[in-house]
């Protein structure tokens, strides 16, 4: 084979490759297409669920007794209530940590903040990498705001009395009354029987409590940013024409 036609021959095959990984790059470009066109409502079809889980509702009973002149918030997003310098692209902190969010948050009657709470399920032994960098982001925010974290695991919840002394020991409260703190103590799981002391007497019909998605299930997940308003649709020639 002459050099000339090992040349063309060359250049042949480079064109056909060329061609081949643009028309793969484009079909790729054609999958994604389609969900920037998907309406927010229609394919995303929205219900109201519950805020807290079990346990966490129990958190929030006993912190409610504990500190009765507190404010006690749950499910804010860092962003909420604490503040950074803009100097760096808030979009990108936002990013990174804005988004997480505090299981219980503890405010003055001035709603300044004075601890976080969070509440540690007994099925979280075993959490992702990606899960577990997510909880040592927030505890390290936490720290760096000076914001008292506490950790409270699903199975050993804190009576109020021992709440009030970690979190606002010197926190003019009025005292808890026995009844008070039996009524807190009473929705633990595994604590007390129910009120009366009759385990039988209870329905037997009661309602399935599903539980709220928790909030790092999109901790496994990869998405990427899609606009909420749908594409403009194409404008339509024929109108025009009939119009002339």
């Amino acid at each position: 084979m002459s050099p000339l036609l090992y040349a063309f021959a060359l250049i042949a095959v480079l064109l056909l490759v060329w061609w081949a990984l643009r028309s793969r790059g484009g079909g790729r470009v054609e999958k994604t297409r389609p969900a920037e066109n998907l309406d927010t409502l229609a394919s995303w079809p929205p219900t109201a669920t519950r805020v807290l889980t079990t346990v966490e509702r129990q958190a929030y009973d006993v912190l409610r007794s504990a500190l009765p002149a507190h404010m006690i918030l749950a499910q804010v997003p860092l962003q909420r209530f604490i503040k950074v310098p803009t100097r760096n692209s808030y979009a990108e902190w936002l990013r990174r940590v804005g988004h997480l969010s505090a299981d219980l948050l503890v405010c003055d009657r001035h709603s300044q903040v004075v601890a976080v709470v969070e509440v540690r399920a007994m099925d979280e032994a075993a959490l992702s990498d990606r899960a577990e960098r997510r909880r040592q982001r927030l505890a390290r925010v936490l720290k760096a705001a000076e914001i008292p974290l506490h950790v409270w695991p699903a199975s050993t919840l804190p009576t109020p009395a021992q709440a009030r002394e970690a979190i606002a020991p010197a926190a003019m409260a009025p005292e808890i009354s026995p009844a008070a703190e039996v009524a807190a103590l009473r929705s633990l799981p595994g604590r007390f029987p129910p009120a009366g002391g009759d385990r039988e007497s209870a329905p037997e019909d009661v309602p399935e409590i599903r539980e709220p998605p928790p909030s790092t299930w999109f901790d496994d997940l990869d998405t990427a940013p899609a606009p909420l308003s749908p594409a403009e649709p194409p404008k339509d020639n024929n109108k025009g024409r009939a119009a002339r």
